[in-house]
């Protein structure tokens, strides 16, 4: 979504840059790789990958030198650029305060509430952190959140632009299969609750449940996990429309605890694919609220397990309304979001945001 953004803007005359580590997702998931160009031009967006420390996220202790060497250079990066317009995003947590801190015009792109989200999955955050993190939202020009209910929660000039899938992602054409197939797509995290899909695996045999991609919880997923249930990591961006189409039916999944903290953005990649979506979060969350108002799927709440087998066998009995809750989802996201139409918001944002 950054680079989408950020090409958009470059081909419309912005001048645009972005400050990155050397580090990939998954090179920092996997373990350290260094590769790209530690400065290079991109489709006319000027990139930086700044040095950091290269432990990965193998122990706690290495991913905490890495963040901080980041921020540290993130820092004198942004304060070089201090005249500029800062976007700061929230991966790595706290950026906001580092940019704060360097530059007097920031907009954060708030893609999850931290500490919020670390406090409600069971860790212990000092209190100081939490009112540095209110100060720098405070002194932003706009706080860009995911949905209402994230905007409700930071309150400070917040402003709601949903996320978009990728810019050329659209349905692809799957291969045949006669067995159905639920999908799950993406980080397997803390946030997430997957003993609702183990069990709904368990008592359906016959349907192929296919996760793709990583995170912390995977390796107890997959001890869990009946045979039925197959894995593999994730897909290349120009392979993702393939892979998300191979599925009959995407999974996405939330604690409820974490609800107006984080919104899935894979949401919208099973939208822009035209399959159905099975919600499993808080009934009254706003992700099931969309999904209930413009028919696309099915939410269901945590360990409901009996709403989850329900759900899957209707949409594997009639593939016809399997489809035609995929053709609605793909409406919706046209409607509502589709990249040229957060794009054209984000301008307005920015333009706005960057005024004396």
């Amino acid at each position: 979504m950054l680079a989408d953004l950020a090409f958009h803007l470059g081909a419309r005359g912005w001048d645009v840059g972005v400050i990155t580590s050397r580090l990939g997702y998954e090179s920092s998931v996997l373990g350290p790789r260094s590769s790209e160009k530690h400065r290079e031009t991109i489709n006319g967006v000027d990139v930086r990958r700044i040095w950091t420390t290269r432990f990965g996220r193998g122990s706690l202790i290495g991913r905490a030198f890495d963040y901080l060497t980041f921020y540290l250079c993130a820092f004198l990066a942004m304060r070089s650029e201090r005249k500029s317009l800062i976007v700061a995003m929230t991966d790595p947590p706290l950026l906001s305060i580092v940019a704060t801190l360097a530059a007097p015009k920031v907009v954060n792109w708030v893609q999850d509430l931290f500490p919020e989200v670390a406090q409600h999955l069971g860790m212990r955050v000092p209190r100081f952190v939490n009112r540095m993190r209110d100060w720098s939202l405070r002194r932003a020009r706009r706080n860009v959140a995911l949905g209402e209910a994230m905007a409700k929660k930071i309150g400070a000039n917040a402003v709601v632009q949903h996320n978009w899938a990728g810019a050329d992602l659209g349905p692809a054409e799957s291969r045949p299969h006669t067995q159905f197939v639920v999908g799950y797509s993406g980080n397997l995290g803390r946030a997430h609750e997957f003993e609702t899909m183990l069990a709904a695996a368990r008592a359906l045999p016959d349907i192929r449940f296919d996760v793709a991609g990583g995170g912390a919880q995977l390796e107890r997923v997959r001890a869990n996990a009946p045979a039925n249930v197959t894995f593999r990591g994730y897909s290349p961006r120009e392979q993702l429309a393939e892979s998300l189409s191979s599925a009959d039916v995407q999974l996405v999944s939330l604690l409820p605890a974490v609800e107006g903290l984080i919104v899935p953005s894979k949401f919208y990649g099973i939208l822009a694919v035209g399959r159905p979506v099975i919600f499993i979060g808080a009934g009254d969350s706003e992700l099931a609220q969309i999904i209930r108002e413009h028919g696309c799927g099915f939410a269901v709440e945590p360990g409901d397990n009996a709403a989850l087998i329900a759900a899957i066998r209707n949409l594997a009995q009639d593939r016809a309304h399997a489809v035609e809750l995929g053709r609605r989802g793909r409406a919706l996201y046209d409607a509502r979001f589709a990249p040229e139409i957060a794009f054209a918001n984000w301008e307005r944002i920015l333009t706005d945001a960057a005024r004396p």
